[in-house]
């Protein structure tokens, strides 16, 4: 009974700490991804604010006239340091009015440092999707494709 009653204080006298709740943190790539995106979506916005008689309003038709990829590299104050044509079926008015819509949005949003190279710089790329009208969307933003051809 002596021995219980002993017991029973040594218990009595333990805390019980529970174990630490994991830590639940989003990967640093899952942030940048995230912000990757947010990023691509403001610059294409800045691209449409800046172009309005360019941009096709409603449903692309379902043949684009073109497809355009621009590669370009923006620095941390937005600034366009350089662009060139990626990809194209070889539309020379729609690469010209996609490299000229670029130019024109400029200066870009500033890009989140953490996005940014060893050199200050972050490289994107965009798609101008081009109508027969010579009117685009950007890829970021565009509405879905119309399924037949009028």
């Amino acid at each position: 009974m002596l021995l219980a009653a002993a017991l029973g204080v040594v218990i009595a006298g333990c805390t019980i700490t529970p174990p630490p709740r994991p830590v639940v943190s989003t990967p640093a790539a899952a942030l940048n991804s995230a912000t990757l995106d947010q990023y691509r979506d403001a610059v294409a916005r800045r691209i449409i604010e800046r172009n309005p008689s360019y941009v096709l309003r409603g449903t692309p038709q379902a043949m684009l006239r073109s497809l355009v990829v621009v590669s370009f590299t923006v620095d941390r104050n937005g600034r366009v340091v350089e662009s060139s044509v990626y990809r194209t079926n070889g539309d020379d008015e729609a690469e010209s009015t996609a490299l000229a819509t670029l130019r024109r949005a400029a200066p870009l949003p500033q890009p989140p440092g953490r996005l940014l190279n060893g050199r200050g710089q972050l490289e994107l790329f965009e798609d101008w999707l081009f109508n027969d009208d010579g009117k685009f969307q950007l890829r970021e933003l565009a509405s879905p494709q119309a399924q037949t051809i009028d």
